[in-house]
Order: structure tokens, then sequence, then C-alpha cells
């Protein structure tokens, strides 16, 4: 039976894992917003389609497999306040549903530890909404059977989104908040989570996605400097930062996050455990694509 997957909100984590999918002959199909991306959605190997706007009923019938990346508004998440009755028709026939979530629905916990079982008390309004829409999908599937799997996603990295082009242009700052640490995790590690749920679905799951390695912010900028051997940038106290409202949002919290079930559950082996990997094969990546 030909595996087919539509991926709502075709972005960094969905084509990721579209590139381990394709070469084993599954079918997808990525909504965008745009017409231009549809075109660069369409280059590699995936079926575009812009929503809203075309109809998504036909690429919904046929799908065996669904993955939700678009986030919520202040309506609340767009994939069931458009499609809610429809998704709900199609549960029966579907095996597995992913919904990528954030770890901003856990909220502040002083750099103390999280896992799933932690009770969810965002600080944020993108966390709440998180929050909210997790709790909507989750209805949705108590009530129709739809197989829900919920992914919370560590601040997400890789290539294109690494510090190195800040740093060479000599704009990073080392912000510093004394005690202020955060997960992160490689969108490639993120793939291969998503892919190794995808073999042994769990209906009902939920997992933290994020390396080994939560650390200060300055901590990273610092390593990357290393790295391309320039001068560390000073560190700039918080306060001092003149950061936007929702740039200093992201310091509003501060936590380390767990990561044990993705690897007992799901045999989950991460390439990149610590950002020192992670940077340092993304800079190896740039170096051999300059050659």
């Amino acid at each position: 039976m030909t595996q087919t997957l539509l991926s709502f909100g075709h972005g960094y984590s969905a084509r990721a894992l579209a590139r381990r999918l394709l070469p084993r002959s599954w079918q997808i199909t990525g909504t965008t917003r745009s017409a231009e991306k549809a075109d660069e959605i369409a280059e590699t190997g995936v079926t575009p389609l812009v929503w809203p706007g075309d109809d998504p009923g036909p690429a919904l019938q046929d799908a065996t497999h669904l993955l939700i990346s678009a986030g919520p508004g202040e309506d609340g998440d767009p994939v069931l306040n458009a499609l809610r009755y429809e998704i709900a028709a199609v549960a029966p026939q579907l095996e597995w549903v992913g919904y990528l979530s954030t770890t901003g629905v856990y909220g502040d916990h002083e750099g103390g530890w999280v896992d799933e079982s932690t009770p969810l008390t965002p600080t944020t309004k993108r966390g709440e909404a998180r929050v909210a829409a997790e709790g909507a999908w989750q209805d949705l599937a108590a009530r129709t059977g739809l197989p829900l799997h919920i992914f919370r996603l560590a601040g997400i990295y890789g290539p294109g989104r690494g510090p190195f082009s800040k740093v060479r242009a000599g704009t990073a700052r080392r912000i510093v908040k004394p005690g202020q640490v955060f997960s992160r995790i490689h969108v490639e590690d993120i793939a291969a989570t998503l892919d190794a749920s995808l073999s042994r679905p769990n209906p009902g799951a939920v997992y933290n996605v994020c390396d080994d390695d939560p650390a200060p912010p300055q901590d990273v900028i610092a390593y990357a400097a290393d790295l391309l051997g320039v001068e560390v940038p000073p560190e700039v106290r918080l306060e001092d930062a003149n950061l936007t409202p929702m740039a200093r949002s992201f310091y509003a919290e501060s936590k380390r996050v767990r990561n044990d079930r993705i690897k007992d559950e799901l045999g989950v082996q991460l390439t990149f455990p610590s950002y020192r990997d992670g940077l340092a094969a993304l800079l190896a990546e740039e170096s051999s694509a300059d050659a």
C-alpha cells in the first residue's frame, strides 16, 4: 500500500522529514500560503497545495498520514478551524497524525528539568496558544479515534538556521540572563524522531524532542565564534540588550527538557546530542559546499 502524507504547513521541519520519506516512495503533499513557495516545494519532489485557497479535500481523502506544522493564531488552530469535520470523517483511514508543538507549553521552571508529565503552565501568549491547540487536537482524537501524536520541539537549528552568519558579520550578541538555559534540537534529529514514530505508532503519545545538552544561549554564540576562529562577542546584560518584545519573551522562560521518551519508546539515537556536534557539522557542510 502506498504511504501518503499530507503535511499542513510544509516548512523547515516537515521538509526535513520529506527528504527521508521520498526515497522510500512516499507520496507527499505539502501546503503553503504562497505560490512562490509552492514552486520551491515542487522542486523537492513534494506536491504543493496553496492553502488557504486550493481545496485540500482530495489530498485529505487520499492521506494515510497527517503532519500538522501550522502554528495556532489568535483564533486557534487554523487546520482544525477550517477542516475539523473533514478530518474527523477520514479519521478511521489514518494510520498516524503528528502535531508539532513546542516545549514552551511547560512555561518557566527557573532552569529546572521538565518531562512529558510536567504540568503545562505557559507564561507567554505563544505557549498558551499551543496548549489550547494541543487540547483541541486531543479532544478531536478522543471523539474520533484520530491516531494523534504530539511532538514538543525545543529551539530548532540546522542548515540556514545557525549563528554563523551573525558571528561572521559581527552582529551576534552574547545576551546574558543569569541562570538562563534553553534546550535545542537539530532539524535532522526532529526528522529522525518523526520517522521513528511513523514506524512505531502509539496514538495518544506525547514526546519531547530536544538534544541532551541544554545550555545558556551565550555559550552557543561563544562556541560558534571559536569554531570560526574569530573573537568571541562580548557579553550583554539582558536588561541592556534593547530587544523587541518578541525576542525578549524567549528569555521569560528557563528550563531543561528531558528527552528519555524518544530514546526509550522510539529507539532514537541523536545524530547531534549537543549543540557542539550540530554546529561543527553545520560548519563542515558549509565548507564542503564552498569547496
